[in-house]
């Protein structure tokens, strides 16, 4: 027996790569989720052009059309509410979402940070893991709270820092990783934590 669906919205600002993996994972019959909408903070970016192309719901929300952030985030919560969303998932959306936009999604939120939490929250994190010297690295799955890159984490995914690591090679190897750890993440969330929350 296939699961019951939530209809989860992806939040991106970019080229949308996590989003394309949960979007593809979201196609199997056993996964729980199903996509509802994706929505961006920049009209321009990749990724609202590959869930056009898989006729997933689309929208852009830039913030320099809306005269305060109040207004810009009541209109991505009516779209939200027009697509009847019921959870919201973080994939490179670059814009840090107010509290209490936060505290309307709060247990039905997540992220993914490319850190091993609570290390190096914000930007840059692969530049400062070389600079500090560190031998792992790897990204976070955490609940999105109103403290930046705060919440509890939910799953995380190691990888090792090589001596010949750049930050562009570092980075490449925790994506992939991010694109593995992701989806997991999700479908626990909404088989295991969500139904009790």
């Amino acid at each position: 027996m296939n699961p019951v669906k939530i209809p989860v919205a992806i939040f991106i600002s970019g080229r949308g790569s996590n989003m394309e993996k949960l979007v593809e994972a979201s196609q199997q019959p056993d996964y729980p989720a199903r996509i509802s909408g994706v929505i961006s903070d920049k009209a321009d970016a990749l990724g609202l052009q590959f869930a056009a192309d898989q006729g997933i719901a689309n929208a852009a929300f830039e913030r320099k059309n809306y005269t305060d952030k109040t207004a810009h985030e009541a209109a991505i919560q009516k779209q939200l509410e027009n697509w009847g969303t019921e959870f919201v998932v973080l994939a490179g959306f670059m814009r840090v979402l107010s509290p209490e936009f936060v505290l309307l999604w709060q247990g039905r939120m997540i992220n993914i940070h490319p850190s091993l939490l609570p290390k190096y929250k914000g930007l840059d994190t692969h530049a400062r893991a070389l600079a500090a010297g560190d031998i792992e690295h790897g990204c976070s799955v955490h609940w999105v709270t109103p403290e930046l890159d705060g919440g509890a984490i939910i799953a995380e995914a190691r990888v090792p820092v090589l001596a010949d690591d750049t930050e562009a090679t570092l980075a490449a190897r925790v994506l992939k990783e991010e694109h593995q750890l992701y989806a997991k993440a999700l479908a626990t969330v909404l088989r295991y934590i969500l139904p009790i929350t």
